[in-house]
Protein backbone atom coordinates (compact mmCIF):
# COMPACT_ATOMS: atom_id res chain seq x y z
CA UNK A 1 0.00 0.00 0.00
CA UNK A 2 2.88 2.58 0.84
CA UNK A 3 4.79 1.86 -2.57
CA UNK A 4 1.03 2.32 -4.21
CA UNK A 5 0.98 5.51 -2.45
CA UNK A 6 4.51 6.51 -3.44
CA UNK A 7 3.75 5.47 -6.75
CA UNK A 8 0.80 7.77 -7.35
CA UNK A 9 2.25 10.56 -5.84
CA UNK A 10 5.35 10.32 -8.14
CA UNK A 11 2.94 9.90 -11.00
CA UNK A 12 1.30 12.93 -10.24
CA UNK A 13 4.40 15.10 -9.78
CA UNK A 14 5.51 13.80 -13.09
CA UNK A 15 2.40 14.76 -14.87
CA UNK A 16 2.75 18.57 -13.51
CA UNK A 17 6.57 19.02 -14.44
CA UNK A 18 8.25 17.94 -17.33
CA UNK A 19 11.55 15.90 -16.75
CA UNK A 20 14.10 18.93 -17.52
CA UNK A 21 12.17 21.39 -15.56
CA UNK A 22 12.21 19.36 -12.09
CA UNK A 23 16.27 18.89 -12.99
CA UNK A 24 16.57 22.59 -13.65
CA UNK A 25 14.75 23.16 -9.95
CA UNK A 26 17.45 20.48 -8.73
CA UNK A 27 20.23 22.28 -10.18
CA UNK A 28 19.73 25.83 -8.54
CA UNK A 29 18.41 24.49 -5.24
CA UNK A 30 21.63 22.84 -5.24
CA UNK A 31 23.32 25.92 -6.08
CA UNK A 32 21.70 27.92 -3.47
CA UNK A 33 22.81 25.18 -0.90
CA UNK A 34 26.03 25.71 -2.12
CA UNK A 35 26.56 22.20 -3.32
CA UNK A 36 27.45 23.13 -7.12
CA UNK A 37 28.43 26.29 -8.50
CA UNK A 38 26.23 29.49 -8.35
CA UNK A 39 26.01 32.81 -10.03
CA UNK A 40 24.31 36.21 -9.27
CA UNK A 41 24.24 38.14 -12.40
CA UNK A 42 22.29 41.73 -12.22
CA UNK A 43 21.89 44.43 -14.62
CA UNK A 44 20.47 47.94 -14.79
CA UNK A 45 18.87 47.81 -17.91
CA UNK A 46 17.01 44.61 -20.21
CA UNK A 47 17.96 46.11 -23.64
CA UNK A 48 17.66 43.41 -26.11
CA UNK A 49 20.60 43.28 -29.37
CA UNK A 50 19.56 42.20 -32.76
CA UNK A 51 21.39 38.97 -33.39
CA UNK A 52 23.99 40.41 -36.29
CA UNK A 53 24.74 43.29 -33.73
CA UNK A 54 28.82 43.35 -34.11
CA UNK A 55 30.56 43.34 -31.01
CA UNK A 56 33.67 44.04 -29.78
CA UNK A 57 34.96 42.67 -26.42
CA UNK A 58 38.00 44.36 -24.38
CA UNK A 59 38.80 44.01 -20.85
CA UNK A 60 40.23 46.58 -18.65
CA UNK A 61 44.24 46.12 -17.47
CA UNK A 62 42.67 46.62 -14.19
CA UNK A 63 44.46 44.05 -11.82
CA UNK A 64 41.38 42.64 -9.31
CA UNK A 65 42.18 43.00 -5.27
CA UNK A 66 41.72 39.23 -3.85
CA UNK A 67 43.82 36.47 -2.14
CA UNK A 68 45.43 33.99 -4.15
CA UNK A 69 47.41 33.69 -7.79
CA UNK A 70 46.16 36.71 -10.06
CA UNK A 71 43.75 35.69 -13.16
CA UNK A 72 45.31 35.75 -16.47
CA UNK A 73 44.87 39.36 -17.67
CA UNK A 74 42.42 38.85 -20.63
CA UNK A 75 40.62 36.06 -18.66
CA UNK A 76 37.15 37.80 -18.65
CA UNK A 77 37.17 38.66 -22.53
CA UNK A 78 38.17 35.42 -23.42
CA UNK A 79 35.55 33.21 -21.67
CA UNK A 80 32.61 36.11 -22.97
CA UNK A 81 33.80 36.13 -26.47
CA UNK A 82 33.47 31.86 -25.77
CA UNK A 83 30.02 32.35 -24.33
CA UNK A 84 28.81 35.36 -26.89
CA UNK A 85 30.39 33.47 -29.85
CA UNK A 86 27.54 31.00 -30.34
CA UNK A 87 24.98 33.82 -30.08
CA UNK A 88 26.36 36.67 -31.71
CA UNK A 89 28.49 35.35 -35.19
CA UNK A 90 30.05 38.63 -35.82
CA UNK A 91 32.39 39.11 -32.65
CA UNK A 92 35.94 40.31 -32.39
CA UNK A 93 38.03 40.10 -29.14
CA UNK A 94 40.85 42.66 -28.00
CA UNK A 95 43.97 40.48 -27.56
CA UNK A 96 45.52 42.34 -24.86
CA UNK A 97 43.96 44.40 -21.55
CA UNK A 98 42.92 47.66 -22.79
CA UNK A 99 41.95 51.04 -21.58
CA UNK A 100 38.06 52.30 -22.39
CA UNK A 101 39.25 54.52 -24.64
CA UNK A 102 41.55 52.11 -26.60
CA UNK A 103 38.32 49.96 -26.79
CA UNK A 104 36.37 52.09 -28.29
CA UNK A 105 38.58 53.37 -30.83
CA UNK A 106 39.49 49.51 -31.69
CA UNK A 107 35.92 48.83 -32.02
CA UNK A 108 35.18 51.43 -34.28
CA UNK A 109 38.23 50.88 -36.20
CA UNK A 110 36.67 46.80 -36.24
CA UNK A 111 33.29 48.91 -37.39
CA UNK A 112 31.30 47.36 -34.36
CA UNK A 113 28.12 48.55 -32.99
CA UNK A 114 28.87 48.00 -29.38
CA UNK A 115 32.17 47.58 -26.92
CA UNK A 116 31.77 45.16 -24.37
CA UNK A 117 34.03 46.21 -21.40
CA UNK A 118 34.64 44.25 -18.50
CA UNK A 119 36.66 43.42 -15.69
CA UNK A 120 37.19 41.26 -12.88
CA UNK A 121 36.29 43.30 -9.64
CA UNK A 122 37.55 41.14 -7.14
CA UNK A 123 38.71 37.39 -7.17
CA UNK A 124 39.49 34.52 -4.68
CA UNK A 125 41.20 31.54 -5.91
CA UNK A 126 41.18 29.32 -2.78
CA UNK A 127 43.27 26.00 -2.32
CA UNK A 128 41.04 22.98 -4.48
CA UNK A 129 44.13 20.70 -6.09
CA UNK A 130 47.37 19.52 -3.87
CA UNK A 131 49.79 21.87 -6.61
CA UNK A 132 48.13 24.55 -5.11
CA UNK A 133 47.99 22.74 -1.17
CA UNK A 134 51.40 22.72 -1.81
CA UNK A 135 52.13 25.86 -2.38
CA UNK A 136 49.71 27.66 -0.04
CA UNK A 137 49.81 24.98 2.49
CA UNK A 138 47.34 27.46 4.92
CA UNK A 139 43.94 25.53 6.10
CA UNK A 140 42.21 28.36 5.88
CA UNK A 141 42.33 28.88 2.00
CA UNK A 142 40.76 25.89 1.64
CA UNK A 143 37.24 26.03 -0.07
CA UNK A 144 35.27 27.81 -2.69
CA UNK A 145 36.78 30.22 -5.10
CA UNK A 146 34.67 33.28 -5.60
CA UNK A 147 34.39 36.44 -7.63
CA UNK A 148 32.64 39.26 -9.33
CA UNK A 149 32.70 40.97 -12.68
CA UNK A 150 31.49 43.76 -13.74
CA UNK A 151 30.50 44.64 -17.23
CA UNK A 152 29.31 47.18 -19.51
CA UNK A 153 27.89 47.44 -22.77
CA UNK A 154 28.20 50.43 -25.16
CA UNK A 155 27.61 51.90 -28.12
CA UNK A 156 30.28 52.45 -30.00
CA UNK A 157 28.80 55.72 -32.41
CA UNK A 158 26.84 57.45 -29.70
CA UNK A 159 29.51 56.13 -26.53
CA UNK A 160 26.13 56.13 -25.20
CA UNK A 161 26.61 53.57 -21.89
CA UNK A 162 23.71 50.58 -22.74
CA UNK A 163 24.04 48.58 -19.96
CA UNK A 164 25.99 47.82 -16.96
CA UNK A 165 26.60 43.96 -15.40
CA UNK A 166 27.70 42.56 -12.00
CA UNK A 167 27.95 38.58 -12.10
CA UNK A 168 28.86 37.66 -8.45
CA UNK A 169 29.94 33.82 -8.99
CA UNK A 170 30.94 31.03 -6.59
CA UNK A 171 32.12 27.34 -6.55
CA UNK A 172 30.43 24.88 -4.81
CA UNK A 173 31.17 21.88 -2.96
CA UNK A 174 30.89 19.20 -5.41
CA UNK A 175 32.79 21.58 -8.12
CA UNK A 176 35.91 23.29 -6.52
CA UNK A 177 38.57 20.91 -7.20
CA UNK A 178 40.50 22.25 -9.90
CA UNK A 179 38.62 25.40 -10.25
CA UNK A 180 39.68 29.62 -10.83
CA UNK A 181 37.45 32.29 -10.44
CA UNK A 182 37.70 31.88 -14.38
CA UNK A 183 35.81 28.82 -14.59
CA UNK A 184 32.88 29.91 -13.20
CA UNK A 185 32.15 32.56 -15.54
CA UNK A 186 30.60 30.52 -18.46
CA UNK A 187 27.34 29.99 -17.63
CA UNK A 188 26.51 33.25 -15.99
CA UNK A 189 28.33 34.65 -19.45
CA UNK A 190 25.96 32.13 -21.82
CA UNK A 191 22.98 33.45 -19.73
CA UNK A 192 23.79 37.01 -20.10
CA UNK A 193 24.42 36.36 -23.17
CA UNK A 194 20.76 34.93 -23.93
CA UNK A 195 19.27 37.38 -22.14
CA UNK A 196 20.24 40.41 -24.77
CA UNK A 197 18.73 37.96 -27.54
CA UNK A 198 15.67 38.12 -25.19
CA UNK A 199 15.90 34.16 -25.26
CA UNK A 200 14.73 32.52 -22.17
CA UNK A 201 16.58 30.04 -19.84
Amino acid sequence: MRSLVLVLTLAALGGCMKVSDMGEGVRYHMSDAGLLDHSDTRRTLSIRLQPDSFIFIGQGAFVPPGKGPVPQQNAVAEEAFKSFVEYFPMLRRAEAPLGLEEAIAQARSFGADYVLYTRFARTDDRIGNGDEWYDEQAVDRLGWDSGVVQMMLIETSTRYLIDTVRIKSRGGLLTFHDQTPRDLLAAPMREYARSLLGMSR
